[in-house]
């Protein structure tokens, strides 16, 4: 009888039970084929992602280069001049200079809270750091910041500005340097006539006749401004080089978290700096009696630390997007521009060995873009080629 209605069952349109059994056995076996298919396509997406990112550089890209490297250059040249215009026009004290350098960095909370939180490229979970080892990086950081900062304003108190800005530029030789030991840094032919140049270029400067600008230096002065704006270069060299290895595979949002911290760090260095030298006293004294007025003091102070502030949001977005030493040579590159503004607004002598060192300067980091140049040929040889790694030793991705 179970027989019977069994097949009964089957002639009515029933669905015998081990069809059922197979019907369900194939589509499992379908969503297990679908599975490996998607899992397979997301493996190659992370292959293609991969493979992308040593791709030659998009329009987007270098659009944003552009626009960091004129932060770069436009905040660079104006911090220096503003600071000069605070020296020649009644400011007496590094501190207070110091102070509207470092000052500014609130500037960058909001690109801390408008940037992305998290980093496309980024798959792998890495251990986040201990809140006391953090603390400890951003407090060593901001020390380092103060002391540079601290150097740069004694050698712009005490140098030409033309001068000051041509010292500057054994930054990069300096970078170059920390970033051979630090990063494997490769040096090819162009990088090292780069260097070598821009190393002649600031030495030329101290074998002037007549150091003394238009208010005039003591040579004593002027071997001081010397030597702290070659130390500070060299402070600068090695806190990029190290905020480089810092940022390494990490999102612009922690980017941002990183410097504003070691800022802030670094303004109390420059505060306690300023009440523990009794500069402070002074302070209504000096703006009484600064030439252009009250109002324009103040304004002064405030222009340096915005354009202080647009310098490092420049400086830091190239070293995250390239690396340490591409950020260097566009800093190198806003340097000759301010000797040129400061014949035109502080009549700075502009003699022949400051030309000298000036066009060297400017070779040197012609070198440097040409070697950047065929990097990126390199790149889109190796791509098209289908070579997943880009050898170049400058357009180093940090992101």
């Amino acid at each position: 009888m179970a027989l019977c209605d069994k097949e009964k069952g089957e002639e009515r349109g029933g669905t015998p039970l081990h069809v059922l059994s197979m019907g369900k056995l194939q589509e499992l076996q379908l969503h297990v084929a679908d599975g490996e298919v998607k899992e397979e396509k997301s493996g190659e997406y992370e292959n293609s992602k991969k493979l992308g990112s040593h791709e030659p550089r998009n329009f987007k890209w270098w659009i944003s280069i552009i626009i960091y490297a004129l932060f770069v250059i436009l905040g660079q040249s104006a911090s220096t001049l503003l600071g000069r215009l605070y020296y020649d026009k009644g400011g007496n004290s590094i501190w207070i200079a110091m102070v509207s350098q470092l000052a500014g960095f609130p500037i960058l909370v909001p690109c801390y809270f408008l940037a992305p939180p998290k980093s496309c490229t980024k798959t792998v979970q890495t251990q986040q750091p201990s809140a006391v080892l953090l603390a400890l990086v951003y407090f060593s950081f901001g020390i380092c910041l103060a002391a540079y900062t601290l150097m740069y304003s004694i050698g712009l108190l005490h140098l030409p500005v033309s001068t000051f800005s041509l010292v500057c530029a054994s930054q990069l030789a300096f970078n170059a340097l920390f970033s051979f030991f630090l990063h494997s840094q490769k040096f090819t032919p162009f990088i090292l006539n780069s260097l070598v140049l821009l190393t002649i270029s600031s030495t030329l400067l101290i074998f002037q006749t007549n150091p003394a600008s238009h208010t005039q230096v003591s040579k004593e002065k002027y071997a001081i401004g010397f030597v702290c704006t070659i130390g500070a270069s060299a402070g600068y060299g090695l806190m990029l080089s190290l905020t480089q290895k810092l940022l390494k595979g990490e999102t612009r949002a922690k980017v941002f978290e990183i410097v504003i911290y070691q800022s802030l760090v670094a303004t109390l260095v420059a505060i306690v700096g300023l009440f523990t030298s009794g500069d402070w006293k002074c302070l209504s004294t000096e703006m009484a009696e600064f030439e252009l007025g009250e109002f324009s003091y103040v304004m002064t102070l405030m222009e340096t630390a915005i354009a202080s502030q647009f310098f490092v949001l420049g400086a830091i977005g190239l070293i995250f997007e390239v690396s340490s030493l591409f950020s260097n040579a566009i800093s190198v590159l806003g340097l000759p521009v301010i000797p040129i503004l400061a014949v035109v607004f502080f009549h700075d002598k502009m003699d022949a060995v400051k030309v000298i060192a000036m066009v060297l300067a400017i070779w040197g980091f012609v070198s440097y873009v040409y070697q950047c140049y065929l990097d990126n040929n390199s790149c889109k040889n190796e791509y098209q080629s289908g070579s997943e790694v880009c050898k170049s030793p400058l357009l180093e991705e940090v992101g």
